[in-house]
């Protein structure tokens, strides 16, 4: 009795009932055992390394458990609580059910194999069923759980698919056989089905998973996404987006009503995670953290692929069965019919969930990659100063007359990145890498359709299907060279990119600057000959893509042309059918070859962004011991050392290491390194061979260090100005190279001594670094407020006073880097923040510098000798020795980078050593007299009431900068005018006719074939083979501007005939005679329309260039001219966004989007003229399906633009805080205050992919709709067509043109989104053409003579007259009625107490404020008739704070090359910055010089002091200056800006006295060198120490915005109650104050009477 299964039957063959039984036995059996198989928990011994191995891939890299344990590090874990209850009607349900199925089913079995002993076969089968019920049933009771059963869903769903088929067979049977049902069996199927439903929707109502306690049920939709916790059926219909989508288009959505990102997908699990994958590159790390994802991607991209290319295959089938007229035929195009709208509904399953897949993989990279960047940027040496030495090596090439090498390595990734390229690498190359992987399912795809499509062709065409390919191997040479070089001008775009950033950076880092010396113009150059750079990569990468454009769209043409040559000529007839139906597959092979070539560019390019990634993160690191984060990563050792010191060390500044002699081929020139960001060290080093030796890098090192500093007590380091003090505080925070010796740092947080001191170091740095928040925020900068202790701090460091000018106190807000503060206050808050932590060591760069006199002994008395400094190891670089000397307790001096003495201040005074070094700093404190606590700048006095508001008791902090804008609503059309306007009208009308043209001659290529096929005079209707996919082409590919742009017409209309007569009276020749006549038009046409697509590419491309450039130009000189006040308030991030990412949106994606749009819509337009004309009745049904098309499209739009604008807002913050923390990382490293910093950029990072996620969520929700109302409007068609309306052959044209316009509705309305968004950057970047400006920069009609504003006038040079000044109309004055004459070649100090107007006046004379009555003149004429550039240009300003920029050191003194070398010299002689011996051999080798006048000898007389030190690092004009001249110590920088403005001789100059970061004897030669060098000037000096201004001519002393007195010095000091008076008895200096009035009275005398 052998059981043959099913007796005469080969093929599974569906109509048979037998098939049917035995397929749905056998299939649901067969998962049963796997299952079953599955579960055994033992893998034998040998097989487990294997099993492993092939598992790890497919391991979940994050559960949703382990991300949250993750993210609540620090708290305690054991309180994840998940409710694990099943609900009992649940279980019994589903058990009860199944097993009566189980029982049903084993009856029938044993009835049948009882009735028919014969033929026991179908009888087994059903005991098969019975048993995989019976699995069923025990599963939910012995293994219950909350969360969804996989098994059983899946079980469920075969039993579902056979259920139908098993019921569908026995109609099939009766309808078409007429074989009578059988009623028990029928019912029992019947019942059978329901069941099933039930099950399946009970067990598809089960939850992925639990919320755990931590999450309230009620917040799930609300605050939390529902993605974890989504039933099955909410996940395959993907509905758990509708709630967003719902709450998008019913309002304008605000940051907290997007819910937060899954845990599995926020950065901080994510990126803890990630950290703990070692592999050997950065490829393999990330493969191995998102490896899953990629491979369901990968598997589920194939199974979609199957099921687009089902639907045509069935299409096919339906036609053939209209033809065909019997009832079975009929039948089964009902079957087939709907067998295509299931293939379409499972197509567009099996896409969204691919895209899920891929689309969470790319999140993760995202996320994966920033948070590294950061952390490395945490943790890596810090290369601040260092100086470009390819800038510098074309600087001297240029001199010397040799022409640049196009070297085809220089755009290489590097290392050691600077401010810009790190921003630049977490903006853009992440992004791109995240991009690539979202859109990777293209190159899985295109093989695997290549590969079907050529065998269709194959059974059509045989082998001369073939030949036609040969012209793809002939291209592929050509191909390669242009993929080739598309990477070389990917890499020149980058570094031209890159570039183009760092001179923005420091533009508007140093926009205030520029400002006071009239040098807009100047700089605005510069950023556009960076930008012009940038421009001609764009014009040869856009070339390039033209190239690429033409290779792939002739191919395709030319294979189908030659393909059909060879078919002919072999004799074939060249039907109607097969020339159309190969046409139809060689337009579907078109698509994916044309997808690769362009992804071989897109997988290139990102491979060099990895590789930069790659580069930076490998960068070396600092010591464990300096960073926090590492150590805490490290075990813990517990024999520290408790101490801070170096033995025999050697240091030097950090440098980029050399690359290899063979790789440099001109790329090894290393970039030399200076100090770090918030230091200012005096020594660039380089490689000394790396240029030519040259002079003009000076080097600088540490030599012989051996210190140990004693606990708890006060050090002092002193030194001449750039002898390295700086340098050894960053050699003891380990910001240097050691080269040889040991350092030792005690760093550990955790560790708590006696006095309740953390083993760890707080410093303040030279210039201070402040963040962009409140005082009192930066006061604790993360330490846990302590009232009683913070009051005590800012008492201390005299900050009260000035909070108590402050209207907001201590809540005032600090701009970026510190602007609304003076220097004196910035340097208290940062010391204020050294000195409230809770730690052991604390190291103090030159606090007291920037401080008066009397600020300086308040802060030495209370707080260095206060409670708050005791038992802590204090370490203080000053130049006030004398000061501090009676509570030092141990004294370093440096000279020239060695440690000239140490030891304590005992030991030194009995070897008499001490006198010597007090005296060289000459630390008078007396010297330094104080005029007042110190400035308020202009911005903070004014802030202090701009508050629109009327004053209230408490009110909350005004902010500072204001919440970045974001537009509501849709895209104005102003905005789309904008872009098409800069883009010039003429592109865009252009491109229309364009694209009527290529809709046309998709019309006529059709109505040829149709021509040629009724020259066959067989009357066939050709049959249309093909469905396109709406998903092929990703419109994220084309948002990244991935694939070539003439794409778009082909997923438009390839596919539909227009059923017309013939060409009218025109004869065609014999289509049998001549077949390649018709072949050879085809091909003509075909070319047409190449040909249109290359120019209309190259029309978008022209117009898109053009817009760039207008718009970059016009948003520079926007944001340059713009008013001081507006740049006060706004982030340098916010601008640096706008400048990176939004422009270059509107370089790269724009213009493609906009004709993306136009061609969706002209396709849109032919697909609905073809069906009026040929097929009105579907306009019912396309009305119906239109209406929700309307619906669902609104929703989307509305949500994805709110999403995708505040993905753009949130962005800024990210990278504006970068930039923040790259400047102070060495600050925030010796706070070990990194974790926080890390834990802030997360928080950060999930607001931004919260936003970016979601917005693709609503795309995928969007895509699964649309795919499945195309599907519906393609089965009523198709319905329609069967049931007798129309021919056959008209109803292959309606169901095809029901495909075209579904599909090309979806990709209006995505393409329309994708406009939309990049309309936002256009957007945001209109929003900065109108600007506050600032007055015209030259009014022509009235220009000052060029000898304006002359010394010699006779009467006074600068007259003020009631002068009255408001920040803004609603605020009071803050000056009142000034009014004085000063006269030509004066010497007038500006004096006043802090918050007296002092800087306000000064800044007015430069017209920074206008006057709101009153006038100021200089030499009679009316400032504010003439432009601020004559004005600006005409006067000095040396400011507090001097800022260099990078180039050259005579860049620096001369931009517009104005002056001879021998000028530029001779001031920086007169400064000091050049010793005797250095000027007179560099002056020698640049003869011509100017004829030497009695001034010079003075000169020369006043350096005769010159110090030993300056014989080592000599500095030329040629000397390179890194950005914000870092290189230089503050000294010197100070030097350089008073030598600028010696050379500009103009008659007026006003000076923010800042001479406080210079020592004394420096600070002498400064004092001299006023007195002597401006005597033909007259001088304005707003100062800060009455020492400077006693032997002024006249002093003027402002009090609340009024003169108060104007008098000579001598008149003021002797006048009794004077406000002068009274601050010279306060500085305790009073009687040699008096005397030097009376001298300086005593000289005018004599003057006069000579």
């Amino acid at each position: 009795m052998v059981i043959q299964l099913c007796p005469g039957i080969n093929a599974p063959d569906l109509s048979d009932a037998c098939v049917r039984t035995s397929l749905g036995a056998i299939v649901p059996a067969a998962l049963v055992l796997a299952l079953c198989l599955f579960s055994i928990p033992r893998i034998p011994a040998f097989a487990r390394p294997l099993a492993s191995l092939i598992k790890s891939p497919f391991r979940s890299f994050l559960t949703l458990r382990e991300a949250e344990a993750l993210d609540s590090q620090g708290e305690n874990t054991d309180d994840l609580v998940i409710d694990n209850t099943v609900p009992l009607w649940r279980t019994v349900l589903l058990s009860f059910v199944a097993l009566v199925e189980a029982l049903v089913w084993s009856a029938a079995g044993a009835y049948s194999i009882i009735m028919h002993k014969a033929y026991i076969w179908p009888g087994i089968a059903q005991l098969l069923i019975s048993a995989t019920w019976i699995y069923a049933s025990c599963k939910p009771v012995f293994w219950p759980k909350p969360t969804i059963h996989f098994d059983l869903f899946s079980l469920f769903v075969l039993h579902f698919v056979f259920g139908i088929i098993l019921f569908g067979g026995t109609l099939y049977e009766y309808e078409v056989f007429g074989v009578p049902l059988p009623q028990l069996p029928f019912l029992g199927l019947i019942s059978n089905l329901i069941a099933i439903m039930v099950l399946l929707t009970v067990v598809g109502n089960m939850p992925f998973e639990l919320p755990s306690n931590r999450i309230k049920k009620e917040d799930i939709y609300v605050k939390y996404s529902p993605e974890d916790y989504a039933t099955m059926w909410e996940w395959i219909t993907f509905s758990w987006v509708q709630p967003l989508i719902t709450r998008g288009s019913n309002m304008t959505m605000s940051e907290d009503d997007v819910w937060k990102l899954s845990p599995t997908q926020q950065s901080r699990p994510v990126f803890i995670k990630f950290s703990t994958i070692i592999r050997s590159s950065l490829l393999r790390r990330l493969w191995a953290a998102n490896s899953l994802d990629l491979i369901l991607d990968f598997l589920l991209t194939y199974v979609s692929v199957i099921f687009a290319y089902a639907s045509p295959f069935l299409l096919k089938r339906i036609l053939d069965a209209i033809e065909e007229s019997s009832a079975e035929d009929r039948f089964q195009a009902y079957i087939y019919a709907f067998l295509a709208f299931l293939c379409t509904l499972l197509k567009a399953e099996a896409d969204v969930q691919h895209l899920w897949f891929g689309r969470r993989a790319a999140t993760r990279m995202r996320v994966e990659l920033m948070a590294a960047i950061y952390d490395k940027a945490l943790k890596r040496q810090d290369y601040s100063g260092i100086i470009d030495k390819d800038k510098a090596k074309e600087a001297a090439d240029k001199k010397a007359g040799i022409k640049p090498v196009e070297n085809a390595t220089s755009d290489d990734p590097k290392a050691g990145a600077d401010v810009g390229k790190i921003v630049n690498l977490m903006a853009v190359d992440a992004n791109r890498i995240a991009m690539m992987v979202s859109g990777a399912y293209f190159i899985y795809g295109a093989p695997f359709e290549i590969i079907i499509a050529t065998t269709f062709l194959y059974n059509l065409l045989g082998l001369s299907a073939f030949a036609g390919f040969v012209v793809l191997l002939a291209g592929w040479p050509l191909n390669s060279f242009v993929t080739k070089r598309s990477v070389r001008i990917h890499k020149g775009v980058s570094a031209s990119r890159d570039k183009r950033m760092a001179v923005l950076n420091e533009l508007i880092g140093a926009v205030k600057f520029i400002k006071f010396f009239a040098w807009e113009d100047r700089w605005i150059q510069r950023a556009m000959e960076a930008r012009g750079v940038e421009m001609n990569w764009m014009v040869k990468a856009r070339i390039n893509s033209v190239m690429f454009s033409l290779i792939w769209t002739s191919a395709p043409i030319l294979v189908s042309l030659i393909s059909f040559f060879t078919f002919v000529y072999q004799g074939n007839q060249l039907t109607v059918s097969v020339a159309f139906t190969s046409i139809a597959l060689f337009s579907m092979i078109r698509q994916p070859l044309n997808v690769i070539p362009a992804w071989i560019v897109q997988i290139l390019q990102t491979g060099v962004a990895l590789k930069r990634i790659e580069k930076y993160l490998e960068e070396d690191e600092v010591d464990d011991q300096v960073s926090s984060i590492k150590r805490a990563r490290a075990p813990y050792s517990d024999e520290e050392d408790d101490t801070l010191s170096i033995e025999n060390g050697f240091f030097k500044w950090n440098e980029v290491p050399e690359q290899p002699e063979e790789t440099s081929k001109g790329k090894g020139k290393s970039h030399s390194r200076a100090s770090s960001s918030d230091e200012t060290a005096t020594a660039v080093d380089s490689e000394s061979g790396s240029i030519r030796s040259s002079p003009e890098d000076h080097r600088f090192e540490l030599k012989d260090i051996s210190i140990r500093f004693p606990e708890g007590e006060l050090s002092v380091i002193t030194g001449p100005t750039a002898s390295g003090k700086t340098a050894l505080l960053m050699a003891l925070l380990g910001e240097m190279t050691i080269i040889s010796g040991k350092l030792t740092i005690s760093k550990n947080t955790s560790k708590i001594d006696e006095n309740g001191l953390m083993h760890s170091i707080s410093y303040a740095a030279q210039s201070p670094w402040l963040r962009h928040q409140s005082i009192k925020e930066n006061i604790l900068f993360g330490q846990p407020f302590d009232e009683e202790r913070y009051n005590d701090v800012v008492e201390c460091c005299a900050l009260q006073p000035d909070l108590n000018i402050l209207e907001d106190g201590d809540d005032t807000e600090i701009g970026s880097r510190g602007v609304s503060l003076s220097g004196g206050q910035k340097a208290r808050v940062a010391l204020a923040r050294a000195v409230y932590a809770r730690t052991k060591y604390v190291l103090l760069d030159d606090p007291l510098s920037a401080v008066d006199s009397h600020t300086a002994r308040f802060l030495y008395d209370r707080l260095f000798r206060g409670p708050l400094m005791a038992n802590r190891t204090v370490i203080l670089v000053t130049h006030h020795v004398e000061l501090v000397l009676p509570g030092t307790h141990y004294l370093v001096r440096i000279l020239d980078g060695r440690i000239d003495t140490k030891g304590t201040v005992k030991d030194l005074r009995a070897q008499g050593v001490l006198d010597h070094i007090a005296q060289d700093s000459t630390a008078e404190a007396k010297e330094e007299e104080s005029v007042a606590a110190f400035e308020v700048p202009v911005e903070a006095q004014e802030d202090s009431d701009e508050a629109d508001t009327p004053v209230e008791s408490k009110k909350k902090p005004r902010k500072l900068i204001k919440e970045e804008h974001r537009e509501a609503g849709g895209v104005k059309w102003a905005i789309y005018n904008a872009y098409l306007k800069a883009s010039s009208y003429w592109t865009w009308f252009m491109l229309g006719m364009l694209i009527v043209c290529s809709q046309s001659l998709g019309v006529i290529e059709k109505l040829w074939v149709r021509e040629w096929g009724q020259a066959y005079g067989d009357g066939t209707e050709p049959a249309p083979y093909i469905m396109p996919s709406s998903v092929l082409t990703e419109n994220e590919v084309l948002m990244n501007g991935y694939m070539p742009y003439h794409d778009y017409q082909h997923y438009s209309n390839s596919y539909f005939h227009v059923n017309t007569t013939g060409f009218g009276p025109i004869t065609l020749p014999d289509v049998h005679e001549h077949p390649l006549y018709y072949v050879g038009i085809y091909g003509l046409i075909g070319f047409a329309t190449a040909a249109v697509g290359i120019l209309s590419i190259s029309i978008q491309y022209t117009g898109a260039l053009k817009a760039s450039r207008s718009i970059f130009r016009k948003l520079l000189t926007g944001v340059v001219r713009a008013t001081m006040r507006w740049h006060d308030v706004t982030p340098a991030g916010r601008m640096l966004n706008r400048f990176g990412k939004d422009i270059e949106t509107i370089d790269t994606n724009l213009a493609g989007s906009l004709s993306a749009v136009n061609s969706s819509l002209a396709t849109f337009a032919a697909a609905i003229f073809t069906v009026v004309i040929f097929f009105p009745i579907f306009l019912i049904p396309a009305v119906i399906i239109g209406f929700f098309y309307r619906l669902l499209a609104l929703g989307y739009l509305k949500t994805g633009r709110d999403l995708r604008r505040m993905e753009s807002n949130s962005r800024s913050p990210i990278f504006s805080g970068f930039g923040e923390l790259l400047e102070g990382i060495v600050t925030v490293r010796a706070f070990s205050a990194e974790e926080r910093f890390l834990d802030d950029l997360h928080d950060k990072i999930d607001v931004t992919t919260k936003m970016w996620y979601n917005f693709w969520m609503t795309n995928r929700w969007l895509l699964l709709n649309f795919d499945a109302l195309g599907g519906l409007a393609v089965l009523a068609t198709t319905l329609l067509a069967l049931s007798g309306y129309v021919s056959a052959g008209t109803a292959g044209l309606c169901i095809t043109s029901a495909m075209t316009f579904t599909t090309s509705v979806y990709w209006a309305c995505r393409f329309w989104t994708a406009l939309e968004l990049d309309l936002n950057s256009v957007e945001r970047v209109v929003e900065y053409l109108d600007l506050p400006q600032e007055p015209p920069a030259i009014i022509e009609s009235s220009r000052p003579p060029a000898y304006w504003p002359s010394s010699s006038t006779k009467e006074g040079l600068l007259t003020v007259e009631d002068l009255v000044i408001k920040y803004s109309p609603e605020l009071p004055p803050v000056l009142h009625n000034v009014s004085f004459t000063l006269n030509a070649k004066e010497r007038i100090g500006l004096l006043g107490r802090t918050g007296s107007g002092k800087s306000t006046l000064a800044m007015s004379i430069l017209r920074f404020v206008d006057p709101v009555s009153g006038r100021i003149l200089i030499d009679g004429i009316d400032i504010s008739t003439i432009g601020v550039h004559d004005l600006r240009s005409r006067l000095t300003f040396i400011p507090q704070d001097a800022t260099l920029f990078s180039g050259t050191l005579r860049d620096n003194l001369d931009p517009f090359s104005e002056h001879e070398d021998s000028e530029c010299l001779d001031v920086l002689y007169r400064v000091q910055m050049l010793s005797q011996s250095a000027y007179q051999s560099q002056h020698t080798s640049r003869a011509p010089s100017r004829a030497s006048t009695p001034d010079d000898a003075a000169s020369s007389a006043a350096s005769t002091a010159v110090t030993d030190v300056e014989s080592k690092t000599t500095v030329t004009l040629d000397t390179q200056v890194s950005a914000g001249g870092t290189n230089f110590s503050q000294g010197q920088r100070q030097l350089i800006a008073m030598a600028r403005a010696l050379l500009r001789r103009s008659s007026i100059i006003v000076l923010d006295e800042a001479t406080s970061s210079i020592d004394f004897s420096t600070d002498a030669k400064i004092q001299a060198t006023i007195r002597e060098e401006f005597t033909d000037s007259l001088l304005l000096t707003v100062a800060h120490r009455l020492r400077t201004v006693i032997d002024y001519d006249r002093l003027i002393v402002l009090d609340a915005g009024v003169v108060a007195e104007f008098d000579t010095p001598l008149n003021l000091i002797q006048k009794e109650d004077g406000i002068f008076r009274t601050m010279c008895l306060k500085s305790g200096t009073f009687t040699e104050l008096e005397a030097a009035a009376k001298a300086k009275a005593e000289r005018d005398v004599a003057k006069a009477s000579a």
